[in-house]
């Protein structure tokens, strides 16, 4: 978690030793099998519910996991009961939370079919609808977010299970005198995006989505300002360092795309330089940054010939900075600026939790692929025209396919960082819930520090596996340290993996119906 500040109170980290790097072979490489690209969808849906809080449902999947925070937001009033955890702690933090839903929203629309000839549409639809419930609750006014539930610093202090937690659940919110424009525009995004993914199914809930995401639309415009300026104990760990532009320049392009207004593109273009639209050329694209992303939206409405004349200058502008980012992931940016790559070939920008700068990558790389291929039916599709030499679209999906692959074990350690994958996956994750024995199996009070004392220091494998998780990953020279204690690594997100989910369904019908894999599942056969 790139500019999250992990305390681990009182405790030593321990000199740590590397996993050893085995010569391997590509397992998606010449002569080698495909990955089960299906069996990683199936897994990365389980995650979710891994990482929920609240009462769950009967028809739970991840059943070492139990209730957990059912007195949120009492304290206060609110029912702010749900949602999920971000991470390998119990704090719900909005910002990231709202990201996720975004990214498994955007996930569903482009990849829906490839998601229902998996087998995996309602799992996406309750991944998504479980988000989305909590942001509505956590909507309370029109001029009011709740933001937060717990804080980092008492929840980081101990080690218990979610269904144990007897840190603070103090809730926290944004209002007109308390602004937070970032979280509230990432949150207005989010929900215009899943309206779009529930306008056939649930065309009722749709409609209090939008309504939900055009009066925080509304709210953040109105009252500007950075939400960890008011919540202070937002700020050690999910700092809004790209401020709030971003995030409003992001909300209105999905508000554009999910009502068809007008006046949603008009506020994109009219506060595109204001706002750092066309300004800021990025070479990452996380919870925090999203300019890659809009960049990659505004640019949709440009390709599909659908912008207005007054429009188009402003959109090339954002359409330039979107192939920044994608010519720096294929390293054809010459002095522009690339992104690193390690000598395995993950794209790499820092050791803190970078693997979700590569699944964010993968995903926007498929997208605009797609999206250039789209503009040019009937005809030779637009190349992307980057200072080292044009690009073409098969070339973003080989770099996409390439980082996802990474994520699956082709890379020098042979380790799956999709967890609960393959032989050799981690075993230590970061994680509170999968390092203490499930309440099912022992439902003993394990209090505050008895987890750090019995549970965290342990050296065994946790007793739980997050299937599904995407841990941090390795570091600049492909080495990985399976350490609990070592949460630059080990520790999940849910980020990392909700752009994964379109990109495995992706690559599972893409693999299907490649004349290679016909030919492996015939050899197999035979």
């Amino acid at each position: 978690m790139a500019r999250r500040i992990k305390m681990l109170t009182s405790l030593a980290i321990c000199a740590a030793l590397t996993v050893v790097l085995l010569p391997f072979t590509a397992a998606g490489g010449e002569g080698a099998a495909p990955f089960d690209y299906k069996k990683a969808l199936h897994s990365s849906l389980l995650y979710f519910e891994a990482q929920r809080s609240g009462h769950l449902p009967h028809n739970q999947r991840v059943k070492w996991r139990g209730h957990s925070g059912l007195a949120d937001g009492l304290q206060q009033g609110v029912d702010l009961v749900g949602g999920y955890y971000d991470a390998g702690d119990n704090v719900k933090f909005g910002l990231p939370m709202a990201f996720t839903v975004t990214m498994l929203s955007w996930s569903a629309m482009e990849f829906a079919d490839d998601i229902a000839a998996a087998g995996e549409w309602r799992h996406v639809l309750e991944a998504i609808k479980w988000g989305t419930d909590y942001f509505v609750k956590a909507h309370t006014e029109p001029y009011v977010l709740w933001a937060e539930v717990g804080d980092g610093d008492t929840d980081h202090y101990c080690w218990q299970r979610p269904e144990d937690m007897t840190t603070s659940r103090q809730a926290y919110k944004v209002d007109r005198d308390n602004p937070g424009s970032d979280l509230v525009g990432e949150t207005a995004a989010a929900l215009a995006a899943a309206s779009m993914v529930f306008r056939r199914t649930k065309p009722h809930y749709a409609q209090v989505l939008l309504h939900h995401a055009e009066q925080l639309f509304e709210f953040g415009d109105k009252y500007r300002g950075k939400y960890d300026s008011s919540i202070g104990e937002a700020y050690s760990y999910y700092a809004s360092v790209s401020g709030y532009g971003d995030e409003m320049l992001w909300a209105a392009l999905w508000l554009h795309r999910a009502t068809g207004k007008a006046s949603y593109l008009d506020y994109a273009v009219d506060m595109a330089e204001e706002f750092g639209g066309t300004t800021w050329a990025i070479t990452e694209f996380s919870w925090d940054v999203k300019y890659a992303g809009l960049q990659i939206l505004a640019t949709k409405v440009l390709l599909e010939g659908k912008a207005k004349a007054e429009h188009k200058a402003t959109l090339e502008k954002y359409k330039a900075k979107a192939e920044h980012y994608l010519c720096a992931c294929l390293n054809k940016n010459g002095d522009a600026g690339n992104v690193n790559r390690t000598a395995g070939g993950m794209l790499f920008v820092r050791q803190w939790n970078n693997m979700q700068y590569v699944t964010n990558a993968a995903f926007l790389l498929t997208v605009y692929s797609r999206y250039l291929t789209s503009a040019g039916a009937g005809q030779e599709p637009p190349v992307l025209q980057c200072p080292d030499g044009p690009a073409h679209a098969d070339q973003l999906l080989t770099l996409a396919r390439s980082q996802t692959d990474y994520v699956l074990g082709a890379n020098p350690a042979g380790v799956s960082y999709l967890v609960g994958y393959g032989q050799r996956f981690p075993r230590r994750m970061h994680h509170r819930g999968a390092s203490i024995v499930s309440h099912r199996g022992d439902g003993r009070f394990i209090g505050c520090m008895q987890g750090y004392d019995n549970w965290f220091l342990r050296k065994g494998a946790n007793p739980n596996v997050v299937v599904g998780a995407i841990v941090g990953g390795p570091d600049h020279l492909d080495r990985f340290r399976d350490r609990r204690d070592n949460y630059m690594q080990t520790e999940a997100c849910t980020y990392n993996t909700a752009p994964m989910v379109g990109i495995f369904a992706h690559l599972h019908t893409e693999t299907r119906s490649s004349p290679r894999n016909i030919e492996h599942k015939k050899f197999l056969q035979d």
